[in-house]
């Protein structure tokens, strides 16, 4: 592993132990890779992925090839939360995973605000 990844890692590590998602408050988890970008809901108290989006989805009806980097970014979180409220659920706890809160992982949590969750 490299050494940024490494921090991440701990960043990560760090901000889980403040974190933890329930069944009426799950939580809203971002991956980020070069390319692609991944969402999930999870309730932590059963281990359980509600639901996820991502751009490699084939389903959705936006088509992701068009779009680049933070465009991408904010329909997939327009995406989680209409699968979400879909689902009931209103208000989620924002686990960005150790990257910082800019670009692509910025762009995810407001289309999700925009869709209607909150934070």
């Amino acid at each position: 592993m490299y050494q940024r990844e490494v921090l991440r890692k701990k960043r990560q590590f760090r901000l889980r132990r403040k974190l933890n998602g329930s069944g009426d408050k799950p939580r809203l988890v971002v991956y980020r890779s070069n390319e692609h970008i991944y969402v999930q809901l999870i309730n932590d108290e059963t281990g359980k992925t509600l639901c996820s989006a991502s751009s490699l989805d084939n389903d959705k009806k936006v088509d992701m090839k068009t779009k680049r980097g933070v465009e991408k970014s904010f329909e997939i979180g327009k995406i989680i939360a209409a699968q979400a409220t879909e689902k009931g659920i209103k208000t989620v706890v924002f686990d960005r995973a150790g990257y910082r809160y800019h670009g692509r992982i910025k762009a995810v949590a407001d289309g999700a605000r925009e869709g209607g969750l909150q934070f």
